[in-house]
């Protein structure tokens, strides 16, 4: 998942838990910083108060310099740890008491702790010293007292203060991903409560959404808003333009039609009829494809807004022969409409749309002098509406081809069609939750069966 296509939720939750990450890392080097340089004081400070009681004790008794090690000087030292211990007193560079070896840092001012860290006998050391002078004999003698401790305690302290940190950081980042994770969907909800309120909407509801929100999503809610607005206004344009092209190409090609076959009763050479003859086809070629590529258009744009309205299939099978009789019989076709009631529930210029382009197909591709059969049935959870005719049948490709658009069978040579009828109503019913279905004609060689099957209401 690359990260222009991964979520808002987990980007956020990434981002913060990697600040999370870098903060915990900071406090664990901060805290391992912090508890080296305590426990290195807490040792200096032991070991300037160890070299200061030494320091103390040194006196002078008939001019020779006297010193009487305090234990006390050295329990400081092992209440802290197990650490090996040193020490050396020297007096003007000779050495009193201790190792001889055992480093000295350089001498501060009299009185001055100074502390060093240095090697001996093959480990680290940290090192006190400390220098006064005192008068022995015939003037002044400068002391120097030293104690050294090895460091593995003190390293001892700080690994296990740093091991706690490192504990300490890794449950605090292990929260704070946690917490990043509730941040970001809480965050988020207010942008997915206004994706619930649109889903929720229907097709046709382009109302502005008016809900409150933060202010970071107002120029969001403002560009939806003026968005459903640009689409309600083109939805209104394009469905004005549907009905106005409806009068505007219907009426003058009624026209033209009219004409034409006025004119074919008035000549009476065969030449001239024949021209006459071809363009009423023509004519009739381009109303019918016309109307048809209207009547998709409009079932296109009123399945978005479908009608629930409950209608009876028979009254909407019975107008609608009422309003093709003419057509039929003009070609000495009857249409025979065998009735039952049967409630359902839809839209009923659709419903219409599709009644009118079935039984107009029907009529089309019969022979004259020939009936078309309206039949409507029903069961227990459906209705029936069945349109049988006489010609030449459905061909010889898949039906299921037939129903998309522009699509004709093979066997409709000669025929006027634009292949958009079947598709009307396979839309249509789809839309009302039924189903188109086309086969033989039973009992017959030739014909076609299509049955617009709905649920009942």
């Amino acid at each position: 998942m690359t990260s222009e296509t991964r979520s808002i939720g987990r980007r956020l939750t990434l981002l913060l838990a990697g600040v999370a990450a870098l903060l915990s890392l900071l406090s664990w080097g901060m805290v391992t910083a912090l508890a080296r340089e305590a426990t290195q004081r807490t040792q200096d400070n032991v070991l300037a108060a160890s070299a200061t009681t030494i320091a103390e004790t040194l006196r002078t008794e008939q001019g020779e310099v006297r010193l009487e090690l305090p234990y006390a000087a050295f329990s400081m030292l092992g209440a802290i740890s197990e650490d090996r211990v040193f020490y050396r007193v020297t007096a003007d560079g000779d050495t009193l008491t201790g190792y001889d070896d055992l480093p000295q840092p350089i001498a501060g001012r009299q009185g001055q702790i100074v502390f060093d860290t240095a090697n001996y006998v093959g480990v680290p050391i940290r090192i006190a010293s400390i220098s006064r002078g005192i008068l022995a004999g015939d003037g002044p003698v400068l002391i120097a007292v030293t104690v050294g401790q090895t460091r593995d305690g003190a390293g001892a302290i700080a690994s296990e203060l740093s091991r706690l940190a490192a504990i300490l950081s890794v449950a605090f980042f292990v929260v704070a991903v946690v917490l990043s994770a509730f941040v970001a969907q809480t965050s988020l909800r207010p942008l997915n409560e206004i994706a619930a309120a649109v889903s929720r909407r229907g097709p046709s509801d382009l109302r502005p959404l008016e809900r409150p929100a933060p202010a970071d999503l107002a120029p969001l809610l403002a560009a939806l808003n003026r968005l459903m607005a640009r689409l309600g206004e083109s939805i209104r344009r394009s469905e004005d333009f549907i009905a106005e092209a409806a009068h505007r190409i219907r009426t003058p090609l009624a026209t033209v039609r009219a004409q034409a076959e006025i004119a074919l009763r008035t000549v009476s050479g065969e030449p001239e009829k024949d021209r006459l003859r071809r363009i009423i086809r023509a004519v009739d070629e381009s109303s019918r494809s016309a109307g048809q590529l209207l009547d998709h258009a409009t079932v296109a744009f009123r399945i978005e807004d479908l009608a629930s309205d409950r209608l009876d299939l028979a009254d909407l099978a019975s107008q609608t022969v009422a309003a093709m009789d003419p057509t039929a019989s003009m070609r000495d076709i009857r249409l025979h409409l065998q009735t039952a009631s049967a409630q359902i529930t839809g839209d009923a210029v659709l419903l219409e749309a599709a009644i009118r382009n079935v039984l107009d197909n029907a009529i089309k591709y019969s022979p004259e002098d020939t009936t078309v059969t309206l039949t409507i049935t029903r069961n227990e959870a459906e209705a029936c509406l069945t349109v049988v005719d006489q010609g030449p049948g459905l061909g010889d490709e898949p039906v299921a081809a037939l129903t998309e658009r522009f699509r004709r069978g093979t066997n409709t040579d000669g025929i006027v069609g634009s292949g958009l009828g079947l598709t009307i109503a396979a839309d249509v019913l789809r839309a009302h939750s039924g189903r188109l279905e086309l086969t033989t004609a039973p009992n017959r060689s030739e014909g076609a069966c299509v049955s617009l099957v709905l649920p009942l209401a």
